[in-house]
């Protein structure tokens, strides 16, 4: 990677770095988009191009104050001397967070439900909380450990998971057979890898990748993004409510409108769009009853469903009142049964 930063007079004949290749403080100023770290252990974060001008480390990163360069061979050095597992990750949040105990273990399945926040490690950002290898259970939590958190659910199976609180943002990998309905989600809700999963949200960006056979059923204001991999995927009006549900549409700055549900973009285009993607037919359609009770001044789905939506929920609901008034027309007894 330092490589590809250098001017090309830094490069040997054959496009390589040499011992005395320098780079240059933009190069550095550059790789701050993605690497990040502190001094002396504290927990204020800080760009890689402010700790590489820290006096103490000039010595071991090759810092010239005239040239301002930095020397390629001690700056490598010192980038993988220095280097850890990022705090924010994943690995590092089920092994150093706070473990929630938010899922029991289930009989007669080797599987151990992993569930952790990264609080206590990383006080200072949003939180992350990792849920994994949640196996046959129905989870529910609204909890302030969830608002604003960076949620990551993995290898989660044969589940129903509710997460009633406002997010920053959602990634969903490698589940099957499972229902996730979560609180609005201020960014991005991210779904990879998934088998015959529902996930019913608000949200403001929903994305898709190598997933089959799920349904969503969401709310928002950007077309849902569809990359490489997916099939059979079902886009279905947000069709549920719980009594905060507005009050946390608020807090993360989601309304009814626009809703692009409907709309979605494929960006990795690899077949016809019908073997990709399809819009629930109404005939197909029910609602979806979140079963908690909770404060709130929320009663019915905000924004109401789409013409076609609810016009087949009111003949469905025609048909029953029908029937049973029938059945009452009836006078059956027991013998006549």
């Amino acid at each position: 990677m330092l490589e590809l930063l250098l001017e090309p007079e830094q490069l040997s004949a054959s496009s390589h770095a040499t011992h005395n290749s320098l780079v240059s403080y933009e190069a550095i100023c550059a790789l701050s988009f993605l690497i990040e770290g502190t001094v002396n252990n504290s927990r204020t974060i800080h760009p890689l191009h402010e700790l590489a001008l820290w006096q103490p480390c000039h010595g071991q990163n090759g810092y010239s104050k005239i040239s301002k360069t930095f020397s390629f061979p001690k700056l490598e050095n010192w980038l993988r001397s220095c280097l850890i597992i990022n705090p924010f990750g994943m690995t590092a949040c089920l092994r150093s967070g706070k473990k929630l105990a938010w899922a029991q273990q289930v009989e007669g399945t080797t599987r151990r439900a992993k569930i952790a926040c990264n609080t206590r490690v990383v006080p200072e950002v949003s939180p992350m909380v990792i849920m994994s290898q949640v196996y046959k259970q129905t989870l529910a939590k609204s909890s302030d450990t969830l608002v604003g958190a960076h949620v990551r659910i993995h290898r989660c199976n044969e589940s129903f998971i509710y997460l009633l609180s406002p997010l920053c943002s959602v990634t969903i990998e490698k589940c099957q057979n499972s229902t996730f309905v979560l609180g609005p989600v201020e960014a991005s809700v991210h779904v990879h890898s998934c088998d015959n999963i529902k996930v019913i949200t608000v949200c403001h960006c929903l994305s898709l990748s190598s997933t089959t056979g799920c349904t969503f059923h969401i709310l928002t204001p950007t077309q849902p993004l569809i990359l490489a991999g997916n099939q059979a995927i079902s886009f279905a009006p947000f069709h549920t409510h719980y009594p905060m549900l507005e009050d946390h549409m608020a807090q993360v700055g989601l309304a009814t409108v626009p809703n692009y549900w409907d709309s979605p973009m494929l960006v990795c285009k690899e077949g016809s769009d019908a073997s990709v993607f399809r819009l629930l037919p109404p005939v197909d359609f029910y609602t979806f009853v979140i079963p908690f009770e909770m404060e709130g001044d929320t009663t019915e789905t905000p924004g109401g469903l789409p013409h076609a939506y609810q016009k087949a929920l009111n003949q469905r609901e025609q048909k029953v009142q029908i029937w049973q008034k029938m059945v009452k027309e009836a006078c059956l007894t027991n013998a006549a049964c």
